[in-house]
């Protein structure tokens, strides 16, 4: 069975119509999910928690989408640190 792993994080925004953190430092993880309801549900919870934060988001990262299991190297390996 292949595992679709999703991680939810958010923080305060510089403006609440862009996705530019205020301070990438204070970005909270809240964590790694198997499968996107699971994530779903915790990123519902967090984003109810700060609604009365206009400044507050949280976002789903779909992490399975960065790699390509079926080829050798996926883009993201192949980037020079």
């Amino acid at each position: 069975m292949t595992q679709r792993l999703h991680l939810v994080f958010g923080g305060e925004l510089v403006d609440p119509s862009k996705n530019a953190f205020k301070n990438v430092d204070d970005i909270h993880i809240v964590g790694m999910f198997p499968d996107y309801d699971s994530a779903y549900s915790a990123w519902k919870a967090e984003a109810q928690r700060t609604v009365d934060n206009a400044h507050m988001r949280y976002f789903i990262a779909h992490l399975h989408r960065l790699r390509d299991e079926e080829r050798e190297a996926s883009p993201t390996e192949e980037l020079d640190p």
